[in-house]
């Protein structure tokens, strides 16, 4: 595998943990509801710019 395409996979499974795990900390009451929305937002295009690149680097 290569540099690029490990990347992308570290990425999304980043970008997959902030739309997941903000949720979980406002509902224990850790951030607020802002911070859940600005977190998700970034995980959003985290996860859509590193699929795009895997499904692009794929024949």
């Amino acid at each position: 595998m290569t540099i690029p395409k490990t990347l992308a996979y570290i990425l999304g499974a980043l970008g997959l943990g902030l739309t997941i795990v903000p949720s979980m900390l406002v509902f224990s009451g850790l951030i607020s509801q802002d911070q859940n929305k600005t977190l998700m937002a970034v995980g959003m295009v985290l996860w859509f710019v590193a699929a795009f690149r895997i499904m692009k680097q794929n024949p």
